[in-house]
């Protein structure tokens, strides 16, 4: 590993214990910084509820940490919308939110939407499919931003255990997303989770940001933050043990082909031969070719949206 990494891996991983909670209030409270928890949901009434309320108890109602939770929809069929407000979330539809730009399908395009109608200082993004899940996931992630100015984004890290087995989630991560980073930018080979999709991140980062509407977000947004900000203003936080819906060995190929497309422009800002991937399927006679058009659009900067600027003077 890059000396450099060496460095940030032993100065910049945390565990969520070495901060306790009454430490992260008190820097709260001193700063006077404002938090908002975003959940990308589509098709998740099985687990956004308890997501939702187990944050709504722990870090609202029994200790003030969380000053919103808001769930944006990305057109879920299912009854996300429902469980989420039931639970206590303020629930935005993605398509109503900066509607003079159409949306299109992708995680990436709910996260950057998200900016435009949440107020923190500090932007917490979960998940809304984990199970069994813990508020340390958000005092893990979000202390390090509260507690030390000089920390901009701070990852979760965590075991994902895949069909009972501790260690075998995260094939992407070791297939695709490791390899691009440790090959071509060696400062972020410490990221232990680097696709993790729990993360925080100061507003002001955050708006300076391109998103890629898909799989790609949370690659490039490491790899942006880093050039950003630099690589010490980047941490990681061990928060245990991460279960959620693992996808079929074909989505993930989508994912991956989504991945490597957004490092490939970060690379070289090239040409991309061929944004679709092919797959296959056996059907009745024979494999039988299906073709995925690959993500080639990326949001820019929020900064740069008139309505955003617009809601900050207001």
């Amino acid at each position: 590993m890059l000396e450099e990494a060496e460095r940030w891996l032993a100065t910049r991983s945390w565990s969520v214990t070495d901060r306790p909670l009454h430490r992260i209030l008190a820097a709260k409270q001193r700063t006077g910084q404002s938090v908002s928890v975003v959940l990308p949901a589509l098709n998740e009434e099985e687990t956004v509820g308890d997501i939702v309320a187990v944050i709504r108890h722990d870090l609202m109602r029994q200790v003030p940490l969380v000053d919103e939770i808001v769930v944006v929809d990305s057109g879920s069929t299912d009854r996300t919308a429902a469980v989420a407000a039931a639970a206590g979330a303020r629930v935005v539809h993605r398509d109503t939110i900066l509607p003079r730009i159409p949306a299109v399908p992708g995680k990436g395009e709910v996260l950057w939407r998200s900016l435009l109608v949440t107020g923190g200082d500090v932007v917490c993004f979960v998940d809304a499919d984990l199970r069994d899940f813990s508020s340390d996931f958000v005092t893990g992630i979000v202390g390090p931003l509260l507690t030390d100015p000089d920390v901009h984004l701070v990852k979760a890290m965590y075991d994902r255990p895949l069909a009972g087995a501790a260690g075998q989630g995260g094939r992407v991560t070791e297939l695709m997303a490791r390899p691009l980073l440790n090959m071509h930018w060696p400062q972020l080979a410490g990221f232990v989770q680097p696709l993790g999709g729990e993360y925080a991140a100061r507003r002001t980062l955050l708006e300076q940001l391109p998103f890629p509407v898909g799989y790609g977000v949370e690659l490039g947004m490491l790899v942006d933050a880093l050039h950003l900000v630099g690589l010490d203003a980047l941490a990681q936080v061990d928060v245990g043990v991460r279960k959620h819906r693992h996808q079929d060995g074909q989505a993930l190929g989508r994912m991956s082909a989504a991945i490597y497309r957004t490092a490939q422009l970060r690379l070289a800002r090239g040409h991309l031969i061929r944004p679709s991937l092919t797959q296959f399927e056996r059907g009745e006679d024979g494999f039988e070719p299906r073709t995925y058009s690959v993500d080639t659009e990326e949001r820019p900067p929020m900064v740069e949206i008139a309505e955003y600027a617009d809601r900050r003077v207001a």
